[in-house]
Formats: structure tokens, C-alpha cells, sequence
């Protein structure tokens, strides 16, 4: 292809440019009009290789020039895109409906967004690296393009045995049909038998419930679980028994601290510090036996003062004593919530700026982004996993269906 005259002296321009340390990509710079230059000579190229002699039998020619804006590394560029009569013309280098060229941004600009970032924050980033503005439509088509991965990790299948999970909801704020609506995410933390954390479920329900944790749990199965060896949970009325429901065999434990702190909610302020010196007896002792000793020397000092305290301890002693089945090693991982509370507290590290949300997928797609960030590190065994493992065997060993 001859180059035209324009074309050779901006790549006299770009040359100059180049030898005195001046940027191409900045305001000024070669690079824009250069790549206008090559994306019209190649789409020229492209029409004529599409109008070929079975093209031509139908009739199709070509058929004038249409103008497209295009967001590039080097700013805002407008092009003339050949049409044909037919308008089956669909060119490869820049596609239809395509508007921003810099593809290699895209991946940036998630990556922003999935740390937190707001468009405008987003937008004048780009701004200023790239001397490029992008609209907060364009920021959101971007975004959206992670819908599919969103939807297509929530289904994904699951393994058949999990040794240990943790579930637990956060809640925010999303706008729907122009009110501000309450939704609970619910959050299952897994680990496999290879000792690797995994979030192997994430729901959004317009409150938290038992009756919605057994559908959360009849979708896990669905998806290819099991069972799950222990399971550990905050004290929601109904949820112990709507996991046992669907998985029969798995130990229930519900969260100590959980339980502790709505039991210091009915205590008097006076009473609190020696109160809770007195709780934590039980649950820092060193087999069930003593702890249900302890649990008894509470009762006799503060049953008639807090009689509902006292009740809820023993009514749910059941599932609160659980962990003392298990050596130190696993009762600490097992005796609160804290491991799937700690990965809350990373994901609302990035979500705490945004308030309401515009929708339960804008939602959805920031806390799809932060997981695959906070996973980075899940990729190792958890700490001690030998151990665990063989003691997880030896208890478990008919259902962990694995040789050591």
C-alpha cells in the first residue's frame, strides 16, 4: 500500500517527536493521528477483502462512510468506518458498537473498580495516565462485561467433601424501584482436604433467615457437594437444623463469641467484666466435662439475676460444645465465625465507600472482585493442615475417601 503524503509526514512528525523526548501519546503527539491513519487504511483493506466476487453476485458494494468516536491510550479519536449495501460488513480490527479501542485498559479499569474505587476516581486516574477521558457509561459497560464470570463462578461446580466451612451474611444497602432497599449476602468459606480456603457460595436475600440458608445449602448440594465434616455458624434460630436437614452427618458448631456478646447485652454494666471472667470458664476449659461444671457454677451465682442468660446457655449448649470434641488445634479454628468475619472485613475494606448500591449485581460484581483479590493468597495449605488433616482422618476417615 502507497503511503499518502499526510501519512508520511506524520511519520516525519512522530520521528522528530521521538528524537527530542517528547511524548506520542500525550496532547500534541503523533501517535493518535498516526493510528487514525492505519485503522482507516486497514478497515479499507478489510471492506475490500469482504466485497469479494460472491459478495458482488448479491449485489453488495460499497456504500459510503460512517464516523466513529474511539477512547484510546492517546485520547478521543474519530474515524471514518467504510459501510456496505448489505451491511454485512463486520470488520475485525475495530468491531461494531466497539467504542474503546485500548482493550489492554479494560483489565485496569476492573481492576480499580474491584478495589473500590468510584468511576469518578476511576475516570480521573485514566485521565491522568493516559491523558484520556472515559464516561461513566463507558466505565460501566467495562464493568459489566464481568456479569458472565459473576454468574458462571456462582454455579460453578463445587467438590464432594468439605472439611470445614464457615457461614456468616453481611448486609448493605441496594437501590431498587426507587427506594433503598436491605440485602443480606450470604457467604460460605470453605476448606477442602487439601487445606485450601475457597468461598464456595455468595447470596443476596432481602433479609437473613434459616428458611434462605436452606436453599443456600440445597444449591451447594446441587452443585455437587456431599459432605461437609464440620460446619460452623453464627446462632440464627433454625440454622443448625436446616444444615443438618440436607447434610445429616455434619457437627454443628454455633459461635462462642457470638453467644457470648448477646449475652452480655442482658447483663448490667456493673455485672459485665465479671460476668464475662465467669463465661469464659466454660468455654476456655479443657474438656466438655469442666466446661459444663463451669456452666453450672454460673448458674448458681447468676441464674436468678439473669435467668434468660443462663437459659440460652444451656438451650443451646448442644451445639455451642461441639468444638471440645477436637484437640486445640482444631477448636480454634472451629469455635467462632472469625475466619469467614475476617474476610468480610477485607471485602468491606472496598466496599465501604459506595453507600447504596445501584442494583443486587453492581453489588454482586464488587464482591466477585474482591474475592478474586483476596484469594490470592488462599492458593497454600492452611497453617498446620498435617496435623489437622490426620486428626480430621481418624475421626472422619469412612467419609474423607482419601488415602494419607
Amino acid at each position: 500500500m502507497e503511503e499518502s503524503e499526510d501519512y508520511k509526514e506524520l511519520r516525519a512528525k512522530a520521528l522528530a517527536q521521538l528524537r527530542s523526548g517528547q511524548s506520542l501519546t500525550g496532547k500534541g503527539g503523533a501517535f493518535a493521528p498516526l493510528l487514525k491513519e492505519f485503522l482507516e487504511s486497514a478497515l479499507k483493506a478489510e471492506m475490500d477483502v469482504h466485497l469479494d466476487e460472491q459478495e458482488r453476485k448479491l449485489g453488495n458494494k460499497k456504500n459510503g462512510k460512517g464516523v466513529k468516536t474511539l477512547k484510546t491510550s492517546s485520547g478521543s479519536i474519530t474515524i471514518e468506518t467504510p459501510q456496505d449495501r448489505l451491511s454485512s460488513f463486520e470488520p475485525q480490527l475495530v468491531k461494531k458498537r466497539e467504542t474503546v479501542l485500548a482493550e489492554n485498559l479494560a483489565p485496569q479499569i476492573i481492576s480499580l473498580y474491584g478495589r473500590g474505587l468510584s468511576f469518578r476516581d476511576i475516570s480521573k486516574h485514566i485521565e491522568e495516565m493516559y491523558d484520556m477521558e472515559i464516561s461513566h457509561a463507558t466505565l460501566s459497560e467495562i464493568t459489566e462485561r464481568i456479569i458472565p464470570q459473576v454468574k458462571e463462578w456462582q454455579s460453578r461446580p463445587l467438590e464432594s467433601l468439605y472439611t470445614i466451612v464457615w457461614m456468616d451474611a453481611m448486609h448493605y444497602k441496594v437501590k431498587s424501584e426507587g427506594r433503598v432497599v436491605s440485602r443480606a449476602v450470604y457467604n460460605i468459606l470453605a476448606v477442602n482436604k487439601s487445606g485450601i480456603k475457597e468461598l464456595i457460595g455468595m447470596y443476596i436475600s432481602e433479609s437473613e433467615g434459616a428458611n434462605f440458608w436452606l436453599s443456600v445449602l440445597t444449591d451447594l448440594k446441587a452443585r455437587g457437594v456431599k459432605d461437609i465434616l464440620i460446619a460452623c455458624i453464627d446462632n440464627l434460630n433454625g440454622f443448625s437444623e436446616a444444615i443438618t436437614s440436607v447434610f445429616p452427618q455434619t457437627e454443628v458448631q454455633s459461635c462462642i463469641i457470638h453467644q457470648v456478646r448477646n449475652s452480655i447485652k442482658y447483663v448490667g454494666s456493673k455485672d459485665q467484666r465479671e460476668f464475662t471472667k465467669d463465661l469464659k470458664l466454660i468455654y476456655d476449659a479443657a474438656n466438655k466435662e469442666q466446661a459444663e461444671v463451669e456452666l453450672e457454677n454460673l448458674d448458681a451465682k447468676w441464674g436468678k439475676k439473669y435467668p434468660t442468660v443462663i437459659k440460652s446457655w444451656n438451650n443451646n449448649w448442644y451445639k455451642l460444645s461441639t468444638y471440645f470434641q477436637y484437640d486445640v488445634i482444631i477448636r480454634k479454628l472451629i469455635y467462632t465465625t472469625n475466619a469467614v468475619e475476617g474476610f468480610h472485613r477485607q471485602v468491606r475494606k472496598v466496599t465501604k465507600t459506595k453507600g447504596a448500591f445501584t442494583s443486587d449485581m453492581a453489588l454482586q460484581k464488587l464482591i466477585f472482585l474482591s474475592v478474586q483479590h483476596i484469594s490470592e493468597t488462599w492458593h497454600k495449605s492452611m497453617k498446620n493442615w498435617s496435623l489437622i488433616l490426620q486428626q480430621l482422618y481418624i475421626r472422619y476417615g469412612d467419609r474423607m475417601k482419601f488415602d494419607l
